[in-house]
């Protein structure tokens, strides 16, 4: 009964050149990855410290889920929607939860 949770946090962070137009492409991208297989939760948030910055945090039961996401439609769609409009390519990292389980 006592199985592993496996839990995988991927960040995304975004310079903007363009803020409003990223803005919008990354909040469509939040929204209709709500629904992939495997989507724990997902996250847009503006940094308070860095003007023109966004980061996105999402949460996935398991690496294959993730990588799935990741040559989904909605992905390539959303990189597609920030070209010319981001100061450097975006930074992406893919964290393993030690401590993000969800609560039975």
């Amino acid at each position: 009964m006592d199985q592993p949770v496996e839990t995988i946090v991927v960040t995304m962070e975004f310079d903007a050149l363009d803020p409003a137009a990223l803005v919008k492409a990354l909040a469509r991208y939040v929204v209709v990855s709500r629904g992939q297989p495997g989507c724990r939760n997902i996250d847009l948030c503006g940094s308070s410290t860095i003007d023109g910055r966004f980061v996105v945090i999402s949460k996935w039961a398991s690496t294959a889920d993730q990588e799935a996401h990741f040559d989904s439609a909605e992905m390539v769609e959303m990189a597609r929607a920030c070209a010319g409009i981001l100061r450097s390519p975006p930074r992406i990292d893919r964290l393993y939860g030690l401590s993000a389980h969800d609560l039975a």
